[in-house]
């Protein structure tokens, strides 16, 4: 049995991580790569928590099916395949899909709280964090929640200043600084992504170590 390489990969909110993630298992093919992310381990609407105003605030740790994150790597690592059923926050008119996660020798575990929290971070081999300036990350939340969660331009910057900003602050920033590799994001990532996936192919050449 081979043991996986685990990659984990966050910053803040709209860094641009989608994109980043994309391109980088477009290098790979797909029996060599599983891509795990945290936005499928939200809690049921119904669960999550609201602010003074009422506003559904998903931008907290205590927002995330921790648990079950932890359970679903461990059956990677152990080689099992598993389901879960993609996560569609406040878009109803949006068809949940139910995705299959397939062993690989790498895993690549991303979301905004994937370094915050011990029992998800004591598992990643190599940490790398997304960085990108504050007013860009806002042009991009404000164009991808209208675009995917039908949020007006209202909604985003109330959501922005209360919950966004803030989690980003006390929950994603101080981790920075546990990072192996820092790729800013604000033009492109291209130089980044190039030494990432550099990287992981060598690990695939040794064939990484096998479990004892």
């Amino acid at each position: 049995m081979i043991k996986p390489y685990i990659v984990g990969i966050t910053g803040g909110s709209a860094s641009g991580k989608t994109l980043f993630l994309n391109k980088l298992v477009e290098q790979f093919n797909q029996d060599e790569v599983c891509l795990l992310s945290q936005d499928n381990y939200y809690h049921p609407l119904e669960k999550q928590l609201v602010d003074e105003n009422g506003v559904y605030n998903f931008d907290t740790p205590s927002s995330i099916e921790f648990s079950d994150l932890v359970r679903d790597i461990q059956q990677l690592k152990e080689g099992n395949s598993l389901f879960r059923k993609e996560y569609t926050f406040e878009n109803f008119d949006k068809e949940a899909q139910v995705l299959k996660l397939s062993a690989a020798p790498i895993i690549i575990v991303e979301g905004i709280f994937v370094f915050y929290y011990p029992e998800v971070a004591e598992q990643l081999d190599l940490k790398v964090f997304i960085e990108t300036k504050e007013h860009v990350k806002l042009k991009r939340r404000i164009i991808r929640d209208n675009a995917e969660r039908g949020y007006d331009l209202e909604e985003v910057l109330y959501r922005y200043e209360k919950h966004v900003a803030p989690t980003y602050e006390k929950y994603i920033k101080p981790y920075k600084e546990e990072a192996d590799l820092i790729i800013p994001n604000n033009v492109c990532f291209d130089s980044g992504l190039e030494v990432l996936v550099s990287h992981l192919k060598t690990k695939l050449k040794k064939q990484i170590v096998p479990i004892i």
